[in-house]
Order: C-alpha cells, then structure tokens, then sequence
C-alpha cells in the first residue's frame, strides 16, 4: 500500500469509500448458493485454505507468548539469580570453513544452541524471595535458573506446567554443607564447538550452564589470577576470546589466523601456550600476538588432543595417541615422551590439572565422558559420563577443559553505591538506585507488534502496514522493583498509505505514577502531551513513541519511563502491554491487539460507510481474524499484498488449531517460510 496505491487511494475516496483502501475487502470470499444436483467439492486441505476462509476456534486470540508468574524461595545472603527461557533446539546456520579437532581443514554448517541467550531478568532475593511476571514464548516449556554465589554456580531446570512456577533453593548436603570445607573448591569449565560453556563438579559431576560464546571453540584456558577464561573460535579467522568470570561478559581481543584444539595458560610467564600438530605457540593474551614457537618431536599422532601446565611447571600434551609430557631439549625444541600406553580405548581432546593435581581428561564424543589420568603410570579411570560407573552423563560435547578454582578466603567484593547489591552482581553498580533488569523478550531477542491498517475493514493481511521491533527492559533496584522502563523499538516495516502513529497503553499505571517520558518522536501537531511525556485526557498512562511511521522507518529509537515511586513488575504488566496504531492522524481511530481494550481517546465508529467487518470493537472479524498480531521473535514482515498464511507455510495449521500446533510457526526453522514472499 505504498506510493502506487496513493492514487488509487484517492480515486476510492472519490468514490465516497472515506477512510479506507480501495483493496478494501479484497479478500472476501464471495460464497456461491448450491444449486440442486451439484457434486460436493473434495475438502482443501488447511494448508491451501485463502485466509478468508479459515475456520478460527473461538476465543482464539492469535498470542504466541504465555505468562509467568515465578517466585524463587531463598534466604542466603548475596546469592543472585539469573532466570532463562529454555529449551534444547540446536539451530544451524551459514556454511562455515573450520579446523576440526584432528586440525584438518573442514567445511560445514554453524551449529550452535540457544540455551542462554533469553535470559528474562537478573535478582537477589529481597527478604528471602524473588517474585517476578514475565512471558514467554508458547512453545517454551521450561526455565533454566541459575544460581551464583559468590564464583560458585548451580543450576536446575524447572518445568512450566502452569502459570504459577514456585522454585525453593535447598542447600546441598555434600561438600557445601560440610563444616569441614576444603581450602580450595575446583570447577572444571568445558567448552564446545556450539558455543556452550558450563561448569562441571569434579566432586559430584553436577554441571551448569555459565555462556553462550560468541563463536564456538576447541579449546579454554584460565588466568586464575585475574579471573580470565582465554578460547580460540573454531573457524577462520579464528579470534582469540576473553570471558570474564566475575562479570560475565566476552570480548574478543585478537585474530590469531591460525587454529588448533590445544591451549593453556602459563602462570609463571603471563603467557597462553597454544598447540597445533607438531608445533607450540606462545601468545601474549592482552594483544593476541604470537611471540615464538616450538617444533616437538616424537608424537605418534599430531592430531587433536590438549595442553596444560602442572604446577611446578610441566607441560604435558595429549593428542589421539596418548598422553605426553613435553621437555625443551638442547636444540630449542620439545621432545616429546608418552606417558600412556598404547591402547587408549578413546581419542583424549581435553585436559586440566586440578588443585589436587590429578589430570582430567575428555573425549568429545555427542555424550563425553571424563577420564582422569595419573601422570606417572598413564593409569585412567572413566570417572563420569556414558562409559562410567557413575551414573551421571551430561549429554553434550567437551571439546575442551580448564579449572577455575575459588580458595576458602574471604573476597572484597565492593558495593559501590551502597545500595547493598555487590558491584559483580549489580548491572549499575553506580547507582543506588537500580540493580537489575527484566527483559522482553529476551535481553538478545526481539519482538514485533504487526498490523493492517485498513480496521474496521478488512485488508490485505500481508501484516507489513506497520510493524514495530521491541525489546522492553525493566531496571528493577535492590528489592527488584521497577523504577524505570526503557522501550528499545525499531519500525521495521511501513507499507501503508497511511501516516500512522504507535503508542502503548500501561493498563494497570495511573499517570501520577509516572514522573517522565524522555525519547519520543512527535512531529505531527495532533498528540498532546502533559508535562511528564504521558499523553493527555488518557485516564491511564499512555505513551505516544512516535506520530509518523514513515519517518520512523529503520531508526533505532529508545523511550525511557521514569516512575514517581517504585512498582512491582506485576503492577508494570506485560510487556508489550497495550500496544495499538492511530492510523491517517485521527487521534480517535486505534487499531488494538484482539479483545484489547481501546484508550479513554478511542472510538469505535460503526456508523463508516462500506461493510465494518468490526461492530462489536473487539479488533476481530466474525471469522476471527484480527488486525494487529504480537509475536515474541523478530517477525520478518511479508511482501506487498502476500497474506500472511502465503509466507508462512504453518500460519494456517495453528490459527485453525487455535494455537495449539507449529506453535513456533515464524521462526526460520526449515520448511516454514516462503523466503521469496518475504521483505527483505
């Protein structure tokens, strides 16, 4: 409905149809009487059916995401929680060039696993309990909560089966419990070619997811000093990574150009030690340089395999061959003794020496299993994973292993503001007046309101009139309540012919209790707005984000939402609230969600000419299909006048199955989109 349909617009006008598109109920679906003796017609299947005549369940409001309300029991002091939408997809994408973990040059597709980039909000406790409401998709099915205290992590994956999901932190009752505590605690961190990271207890085998990494690795190494975890990504141009342990947080510091499965970190230099074939690297971790090599001699096998230093400063290596310990001969180069026997019924890929220095190893197979090694007979015992005895088996790949190891002192961890929140675990560690956010839908995701702008008639249903990108993040203080809302948005499609404006509506927030709007875009002369940004004569907070779609096209805007006095995230609803369009400047026409309610400045007008498909002002035809739909992921808009069930393949399937199947219908799973009918 761009520049071309301008002119056909006015010439429909002229035809006395005001306020619509001359496309205008175009896709109705005009029924034929049946004449006596006709053959009935063989049914169509759903797939094929035109969006007109799709049979839409009653009651069926077109969500893709569900509600939550959690609350976590806990009474330690200074343990903060980290709360993720979960489940086990593993996604593939580009075709990607890399060095595999025999170092032979590969070609294949990207995989990776998505199980830590929807974190939904960051809390401690206050008062012992953490209560928050979020969303999620309707496909999800699980949360992964995370526990820190201190360096220490652990983990539990809870099932969503209602709305209501109670967890209660019990402390366990091994070593953690024991008033006999060692003076060092060791977790062994793992990483793998899909950009896991997560810890594993060498004690009990428990393990916890810690990162997703920006590109998945073969190897991981630790500066215990500064709290560094250093890895190399898998595929050129191979860069060199550095996670930092008490922020959490990655940065790349360097391409190294060359990679391999072997890395460690030298204490007694500063220095990473890197490893390929029959070559070893030195490489200084504050600019990725590479400051001098090594031939080493006598490896039966040069492929795969690992490096690490023991404590009094001897290198041993593992390839598929065994283990080896490495000693710098006259000439400058290692030479190269096995220590192993012959027979290693697998391919070691990683290894580590823990405070005990016992040496771990891994394979990396679909499942691995941890081996440990005596360094002076190469006798080994399974001691977790499928091989073992032990019963535990953690269903994923090591490629690679390192030990963090936290010593039984006391840390100053400082608290900057004074807000009781320690600076680690406080997202503004700056101000006492917030501490941590919630996000919607995620703190990497997107999601998008989508609408057709023709309401009460009906339109085209390619929902590309005027899509909005958002992402809401709630900044909650020390007692994880709200204090401010910053609305991160994006139109990111503008088909109409129409200048349309977007504003949300807080059902459950007066407007005395907002003390400002910063960010808007209001350039049209028809909003008004009150002194504190909300709009004016809006019996409940209103916020107008912008007045001119097509000026807002692809420009990444953010609207914070001051509040007088703090709320809880339940008083916040959620989010996206309720969004709904003004359509052509008329303040009075809103265009809302299903059965959302309209503004104190909304009417709805059923006296239009031409056929209102909307009498009722529920934003639903008879058959059920909206105008305006929310879908918690970045939604790729169709082309021009393409329905919506004509780009996605599986839109169909769940509209008439009121939700209940291809819940996750939009995404870019193989098989569910018709690229060539979407925007670019």
């Amino acid at each position: 409905m761009k520049t071309s349909q301008i002119v056909l617009s006015t010439l429909c006008l002229v035809m006395t149809l005001t306020f619509t598109s001359c496309v205008k109920d175009s896709l109705d679906v005009n029924v034929e009487p049946e004449t006596e003796g006709e053959t009935e017609e063989p049914e169509v299947p759903v797939g094929e059916l035109e969006i007109t005549e799709l049979k839409i369940p009653t009651g069926f409001e077109f969500k893709t995401e569900k509600e939550v309300r959690l609350t976590i029991n806990d009474n330690t002091p200074g343990a903060k929680y980290d709360v993720y939408a979960y489940n086990d997809d593993i996604s593939t994408g580009e075709q990607i060039t890399y060095l595999n973990e025999e170092n032979e040059e590969e070609t294949g597709v990207e995989i990776s696993v998505d199980n830590l980039n929807h974190i939904i909000f960051s809390g401690m406790p206050s008062g012992g309990k953490i209560e928050h409401t979020f969303v999620v998709p309707i496909y999800y099915e699980k949360l992964y909560i995370r526990r820190k205290e201190g360096f220490t992590y652990t983990s539990e994956v809870v099932n969503i089966t209602s709305e209501e999901v109670t967890y209660t932190y019990s402390s366990p009752s091994g070593k953690g419990a024991s008033s006999a505590k060692p003076m060092v605690e060791d977790y062994l961190y793992c990483v793998n070619g899909a950009g896991e990271m997560f810890q594993v207890d060498p004690l009990t085998g428990d393990y916890t997811f810690i990162s997703d990494m920006p590109m998945g690795s073969w190897t991981a190494a630790i500066d215990q000093e500064n709290k560094i975890l250093y890895s190399i990504g898998r595929s050129k141009p191979y860069p060199l990574m550095k996670y930092d342990i008490v922020n959490d947080s990655w940065t790349t510091i360097g391409d190294l150009g060359i990679g391999g499965p072997r890395l460690d970190y030298n204490a007694n230099d500063g220095l990473l030690y890197f490893s390929t074939g029959n070559k070893l690297y030195s490489i200084d971790p504050q600019n990725a340089n590479i400051l001098s090599n090594w031939a080493i001699n006598g490896l039966h096998k040069k492929n795969g395999g690992d490096l690490a230093f023991a404590e009094d400063g001897t290198i041993f290596l593992c390839s598929f061959s065994g283990l080896y310990e490495l000693e710098l001969n006259s000439s400058g180069e290692y030479d190269a003794t096995r220590i192993s026997g012959e027979d290693l019924p697998f391919s070691p890929t990683s290894m580590t020496f823990d405070s005990n220095q016992e040496l771990w190893l891994a394979n990396n197979g679909s499942s691995s299993n941890l081996i440990v090694m005596d360094t002076q007979t190469g006798g080994w015992e399974y001691r977790y994973g499928p091989n073992s005895t032990s019963g535990v088996s953690f269903d994923r790949t090591i490629n690679d292993l390192t030990t963090f190891r936290i010593f039984d002192e006391v840390t100053i961890d400082p608290d900057t503001d004074g807000d009781g929140i320690t600076d680690s675990n406080d997202e503004y560690p700056d101000d006492p007046d917030k501490a941590f956010e919630q996000f919607t839908p995620s703190k990497y995701g997107w999601g998008t309101v989508a609408f057709e702008d023709l309401w009460p008639f009906l339109g085209d249903y390619d929902f590309n009139d005027t899509a909005v990108n958002y992402r809401f993040v709630a900044v909650l203080n020390s007692d994880n309540m709200v204090v401010e809302l910053n609305i991160h948005f994006e139109v990111s499609s503008d088909g109409a012919a129409l200048i349309n404006a977007f504003g949300i509506e807080f059902e459950s927030i007066p407007p005395s209790l907002v003390e400002s709007v910063t960010g808007t875009v209001l350039t049209e002369g028809y909003i008004n707005v009150a002194a504190n940004g909300l709009e004016q004569g809006q019996n409940r907070a209103v916020v107008i984000l912008f007045d001119n779609n097509e000026t807002m096209l692809h420009v990444p805007t953010t609207v914070s939402v001051k509040f007088t006095t703090p709320i809880t995230t339940a008083q916040l609803g959620i989010a996206p609230f309720n969004p709904f369009l003004i359509v052509a400047k008329d303040r009075s026409r809103e265009i809302h969600l299903p059965n959302r309610f309209r503004t104190t400045l909304g009417v709805n007008d059923t006296s239009v000419e031409g056929v209102n498909r909307d009498v009722d002002g529920n934003y639903q035809t008879d058959s059920g299909l909206p105008w305006a739909i929310n879908i918690v992921h970045n939604f790729k808009p169709p082309k021009e006048s393409v329905p919506i069930n004509q780009a996605y393949n599986f839109f169909n399937q769940w509209a008439t199955s009121g939700g209940n199947t291809y819940e996750d219908w939009y995404k870019d799973s193989t098989g569910y989109r018709n690229e060539s009918q979407l925007k670019d």
